[in-house]
């Protein structure tokens, strides 16, 4: 977020537009931090081994004689383990620094692969989900080391692009799972339990450490954070969450219903998905952030929730269910990484892995309620439900962040007695 203190209250426009200009174009010219692609890569290959698991521990935990609400209980499993424990290693990492953090994530990702995969009764297929789960927080800690080594103007672009591993995980990793699978049903868990090993090998000799140790916290003990801004950015990332994992966790269903899509159709629309998240977060978002701001596009990219959830329920031919898909792409696209932003700006700078954790928490929570919900709807309401619901939910999103004021940009007094101006996000 580029600032400019202005002490002459007769400053015009022209002039502020001038400065505006310089910040754009001096941004443009600056270069990616050093030891950023190796966070990026180590985020990406930990979310490959995840969408290699994610398409197939369903039909996998059938073979134990999992019920389909089993299987749900499986998943959900996962993320209460990450609920608990995504706060503890942000603090963690607060204390002793990110990448002995990350390195131990890995780890226990590898862990609880090699017992998935070797799982042999229901009772240890569970054990091996909450284990990776409880090892889920190596997002918010590598989110915590961008902004870190980041300036603060750079910071919205590149938590984008680190959200575009995510989506470069869930096209790829399914893919090869797909493949991993033709050699039996315990070889994908085995495959990404040996990929999280070899990314925990390659962080150990490779990763950079972001936080020196004067930087490091000595307080012991774990809080809420303290900042109303950070509270009210979990609630509104809890709701959105929610509303997302409506479309989720049912749109298989729906594209059965609705337009008779196959397996294999609905997979094809969640690459398509994943892909304009890649493109989305990977390079449009930095360019957007310099002409908009995160703020706007945190407020743009929940009205495109709203709107794309609300015609995804009335969606009866293709041309429809498409402009509906892109928008809720390309909304979530803007949501997420603005909110990621907004909480490393809002964040002290002793507590910015703990704030990540708390908010990687709060999405946690929604994704351990949200299915269950959006399911009963479905079945009890009517298969438009879902998303009705979600678009209602994304609309009380808006409204929460337009009345706690986290849709404008929030001057700084600073110790001069000059207003410093945010002249752009």
């Amino acid at each position: 977020m580029g600032q400019w203190p202005i002490c002459d209250p007769h400053v015009n426009e022209p002039l502020a537009g001038q400065i505006k200009h310089k910040v754009v174009a001096r941004r443009q010219r600056t270069p990616v931090p050093k030891g950023y692609w190796t966070i990026w890569s180590t985020v990406a290959l930990d979310l490959v081994g995840f969408g290699i698991i994610v398409p197939i521990l369903g039909r996998y935990a059938e073979r134990f004689g999992a019920s389909g609400f089993t299987v749900g209980l499986l998943f959900a499993s996962f993320s209460l383990a990450q609920l608990i424990v995504a706060p503890l290693l942000g603090h963690l990492s607060d204390r002793i620094g990110r990448k002995p953090v990350i390195i131990i994530s890995l780890l226990g990702t590898a862990v609880g692969s090699f017992i998935t995969g070797g799982a042999g009764v229901l009772w240890v297929l569970f054990a091996g989900r909450i284990v990776d789960g409880a090892s889920g927080g190596s997002l918010a800690v590598a989110q915590a080391a961008v902004a870190d080594i980041a300036p603060e103007e750079q910071r919205p672009g590149l938590l984008g692009m680190l959200g575009a591993a995510f989506g470069i995980g869930f096209v790829l990793g399914p893919a090869i799972g797909g493949l991993a699978a033709l050699g039996g049903p315990h070889v994908p868990f085995y495959l990404a339990g040996v990929l999280a090993t070899i990314n925990a090998i390659a962080a150990m000799i490779r990763l950079p450490e972001t936080r020196p140790p004067d930087h490091r916290r000595a307080r012991h003990g774990r809080r809420t954070p303290d900042s109303p801004i950070l509270r009210h950015l979990a609630i509104v990332g809890f709701i959105t969450i929610f509303a997302f994992t409506a479309f989720e966790a049912t749109f298989s269903l729906f594209g059965d219903r609705r337009f008779g899509l196959t397996e294999a159709s609905s997979a094809a629309v969640f690459l398509g998905v994943g892909l304009v998240l890649v493109v989305v977060q990977g390079g449009l978002y930095g360019r957007l952030v310099e002409r908009y701001g995160v703020h706007r596009l945190l407020t743009a990219g929940l009205s495109m929730l709203v709107v794309g959830l609300a015609l995804m329920s009335v969606s009866l031919v293709w041309p429809v269910l498409i402009l509906a898909l892109l928008l809720l792409s390309v909304g979530q696209g803007c949501t997420s990484p603005s909110m990621t932003s907004l909480v490393t700006q809002h964040a002290p700078a002793d507590r910015r892995g703990e704030s990540l954790g708390y908010q990687q928490s709060a999405y946690a929570v929604a994704r351990v309620l949200g299915p269950p919900a959006a399911g009963a709807m479905f079945d009890r309401i009517g298969i438009w439900s879902p998303y009705v619901a979600g678009s209602v939910l994304c609309g009380v999103a808006m409204v929460l962040v337009v009345t706690w004021g986290l849709d404008r940009r929030i001057p700084v007094v600073a110790p001069s007695g000059c207003e410093t101006v945010v002249l752009n996000d």
